[in-house]
């Protein structure tokens, strides 16, 4: 079976060429056609001779995501992307176009087992976590379909990026390495549903790049009913372990709060996530709910324009610096697991009909 190039960090891939007598320039080589030409075929790459182009495709795949769907927006050119991999799954990846960058918003699980009420994928289920290769090889395909150079990469697609922790670090070490795509760690984030053990084991292991935490509500009684994880992780160890991250990397965290019509959206809940926030310096990213179907009993409605407003002030008034995150994509599916969701449906209907 061919091993996948994307899966190795440069060091690996440097031995794996040794192995076949292939000098450590060679490597240097592959990867820039990969990384930089967007050439996917050893046969093309031609500063290698024709023996080492064929001793690299007996033993080597340069394996890029099948291309099923791309939604471009004609609002704001947001990209959305529905993946098929090998085995027959699919992922999404999103491209987010800035005024100064492209900030590529990447998958890192099939499925995600947070389960999280307002999320598509988590009402999906869970099916595997990625390799290091797959979710790399998500950056590569995005920069070859859109002809874009990526700034700045969130690990904020489906699944959830601590539960696949080995995998997600692998890949972001990938992604920095000068030799592919010399990502800078300051521009590399990870969103987590919150798993304290893992977030105070991420400042030891990639102290530089940022955090974000998906936070949606300021108590237990009211998590419990969004984030399922929350019976698991508490609020309260969560706040405590961004404590932790922020006293050893001196990295701001960044909170996400999702608005849901009168559930979590009054102004007591404003002020009790002033409260567990006070003295850490945090950022909050509020964003009104995308609506989607629930299995929950919960309206995923979002909130009047006037609440969210409410919501913003008392926490300015608090010095919670905090924005309301604008929304991309609006005529698209962009939001995370909307498009796989459509796509297993279909298929799912077609076996049916069949």
């Amino acid at each position: 079976m061919k091993k996948d190039i994307f899966d190795f960090e440069y060091e690996e891939l440097v031995n794996e060429f040794s192995k076949l007598g292939l000098e450590k320039y060679r490597v240097d080589q592959v990867l820039d056609w990969i990384f930089q030409k967007k050439v996917f075929d050893f046969n093309e790459m031609s500063n290698l001779s024709k023996e080492n182009r064929t001793v690299l495709s007996e033993r080597f795949s340069i394996s890029l995501p099948s291309l099923i769907d791309m939604q471009i927006s004609n609002v704001d050119k947001t990209t959305k992307f529905l993946w098929r991999l090998e085995d027959g799954n699919t992922i999404e990846s999103v491209l987010l176009f800035h005024s100064d960058r492209v900030t590529a918003c990447i998958s890192s699980q099939v499925g995600c087992a947070a389960k999280c009420v307002f999320c598509a994928t988590g009402q999906s289920g869970f099916v595997r976590n990625l390799r290091a290769g797959e979710i790399v090889s998500q950056v590569v395909a995005m920069e070859f379909h859109r002809r874009v150079n990526i700034g700045n990469i969130v690990y904020m697609g489906m699944g959830e990026p601590l539960l696949n922790y080995d995998q997600v670090l692998k890949s972001v070490k990938i992604l920095h390495s000068e030799k592919t795509k010399n990502m800078s760690m300051r521009r590399i984030s990870i969103s987590t549903v919150g798993i304290p053990e893992k977030i105070i084991k991420l400042a030891d292991d990639l102290p530089e790049i940022k955090l974000a935490i998906s936070l949606h509500a300021p108590n237990n009684y009211k998590r419990d009913m969004i984030v399922p994880m929350n019976k698991k992780y508490s609020v309260e160890e969560i706040i405590y372990a961004a404590k932790e991250y922020q006293k050893k990397t001196k990295n701001r965290v960044t909170f996400e709060y999702i608005l849901i019509r009168e559930f979590n959206d009054f102004a007591d809940d404003a002020e009790k996530l002033a409260e567990i926030l006070k003295g850490m310096g945090a950022y909050v990213n509020l964003i009104p709910v995308n609506p989607v179907e629930s299995e929950s009993n919960l309206k995923m409605e979002r909130p009047h324009y006037w609440v969210v407003e409410r919501f913003k002030k008392i926490l300015d008034e608090h010095n919670i610096e905090n924005e309301i995150r604008k929304e991309k994509g609006t005529d698209i599916d962009a939001a995370c697991g909307q498009l796989r969701r459509r796509n297993v449906e279909s298929q799912k209907g077609k076996k049916m009909e069949g």
